[in-house]
């Protein structure tokens, strides 16, 4: 059984990171927003900025590419992040995580620029008379 008031700052959360509403049905998702959002990211004083980096590094670094993607589009999303903060994390991971990951996370940052400068240029030409 859940408390109710863990389940709704689970959610806020969950918005505040990725900037969608989700409401769990499965089990998994259940523990995801009560446990997951609902307490770890609900403690202490790191912002949802700082702890995003964390997992983006700790993402990179275990060669989770598209979790790291995840956290890097939702970044961008939330006004984060923007391309060159993206393309300086892949270098400054590069030390770190190494190069073939890294490389692999620049194909991931050059996917996603990409996918949102078209969808960028669809909107304006949609706004065109």
């Amino acid at each position: 059984m859940t408390d109710p008031a863990r389940r709704e700052r689970g959610k806020e959360l969950m918005r505040d990171v990725y900037g969608w509403d989700f409401e769990p049905t499965k089990a998994f998702e259940r523990q995801t927003v009560d446990h997951l959002f609902g307490e770890i990211w609900d403690q202490g004083k790191l912002s949802v900025r700082d702890r995003r980096l964390v997992l983006i590094g700790l993402a990179a670094g275990s060669g989770l590419e598209d979790v790291a993607a995840l956290q890097l589009d939702a970044a961008v999303e939330q006004g984060e992040l923007d391309a060159d903060d993206l393309r300086y994390l892949v270098v400054f991971l590069a030390h770190y995580a190494g190069w073939p990951r890294a490389a692999k996370l620049n194909s991931e940052v050059e996917a996603l620029l990409a996918r949102r400068e078209k969808a960028a240029a669809a909107a304006a030409a949609a706004e065109q008379p």
